[in-house]
């Protein structure tokens, strides 16, 4: 250890632009797994909200709940009991004289069942009639505030803003939640369609008929509209990251132990066991991926500071974790790479005897 840490701070230019690449690829890992983890995050947070376990559609829906549509004759021998909910959607595009008009999802809810009565507000009252609606806080942060009239569609009804609930976004979008009737008059549908989909927070609630059938609510998630691609392309960013991280750690350190061979060389002629050598260099990749990750680390929270309240960054503790232990691991795989030149050193042939 004391021969890493002299030799470092003896070559401070060195070292230090290794230090810089690590804080670099650091940064960009920090900030890419937030913005991953916020992205999925709004892509289920109202589904996240309603303790799903089970999501019943109709079977030739694609596991898609935009596409699934339950019929009263479907459902007219269901019994739903206290852990489980309709929810009728429908894309939808909130417009107000007032203020800019924002993309959503509609949820129409029977307000006596488990997810109208469980709902968490900020502020206000459950929708109590037809033309009231709840929407998510995101709504609240583009200046719109209770009482407001807003329409959902371009001939629709005004419908009143009663009150602001946190966490309900679906598919990025935030969530407008309403009564089935106002889902069944902006889908255009008669009362002869009960629903788009059933919600149970019981593990054991299941309905497979020839017409329905019930799916785990991680099979329901990963078939939400580009949710698993999304997913995807920032885990193989992110994958790269480590990959490069590697080729980066492992390149400097190969270079730097060519430089040294004449140097290693004199250690070993003096007696120095290949052992010492070989922790030294260990250490060196150890306390740069160190420097560079605390360097990212504070970067990233100054960062985070600064941005826009739209940039869905969540940073995640236990993600956080693995990302430092992750890089850790990279620089020690990194260091291990140049140890085979190490361990053939000659000391006649080096010096030049």
């Amino acid at each position: 250890m004391y021969l890493s840490l002299k030799e470092i701070w003896h070559e401070k230019l060195r070292y230090g632009l290794i230090v810089a690449m690590m804080l670099l690829v650091t940064y960009l890992v920090f900030i890419l797994s937030a913005l991953a983890n916020g992205l999925s995050q709004q892509n289920t947070q109202a589904i996240d909200s309603w303790d799903t376990s089970r999501v019943v559609l109709a079977k030739d829906s694609d596991i898609n709940l935009s596409q699934s549509l339950l019929t009263s004759q479907q459902t007219k021998d269901l019994n739903l009991g206290k852990s489980q909910a309709y929810v009728g959607t429908i894309g939808v595009v909130a417009t107000s004289s007032k203020h800019d008009e924002i993309r959503s999802t509609m949820i129409g809810l029977d307000w006596d069942q488990y997810i109208g009565k469980d709902m968490k507000l900020v502020s206000g009252h459950r929708a109590k009639s037809d033309h009231q609606i709840v929407v998510d806080t995101e709504f609240k942060d583009k200046g719109y505030a209770l009482g407001d009239k807003v329409k959902l569609s371009t001939k629709g009804k005004r419908y009143t803003i009663v009150g602001f609930t946190e966490n309900a976004k679906m598919s990025v979008a935030p969530v407008v939640y309403g009564t089935m009737n106002a889902w069944r008059t902006l889908h255009n549908l008669p009362n002869t369609f009960t629903a788009s989909g059933i919600v149970s927070k019981s593990n054991n609630f299941k309905v497979n008929t020839s017409d329905l059938k019930t799916y785990s609510a991680n099979t329901f998630i990963q078939k939400l509209p580009g949710y698993s691609a999304q997913n995807s392309t920032f885990t193989f960013m992110i994958g790269f990251l480590f990959v490069i991280s590697l080729i980066v750690i492992a390149v400097f350190l190969y270079i730097l132990t060519m430089q040294k061979l004449p140097n290693y060389a004199v250690l070993r002629a003096q007696g120095v066991p290949s052992r010492t050598l070989v922790i030294t260099t260990i250490a060196q990749a150890l306390i740069l991926v160190t420097l560079g990750l605390a360097l990212g680390g504070a970067l990233t929270a100054v960062t985070a500071q600064f941005m826009p309240m739209g940039v869905p960054m969540i940073f995640s503790p236990q993600l956080n974790v693995a990302i430092v232990i992750g890089i850790l691991l990279t620089g020690f795989l990194g260091s291990i790479i140049p140890i085979r030149t190490i361990l053939k050193v000659d000391p006649v042939t080096a010096i030049g005897g």
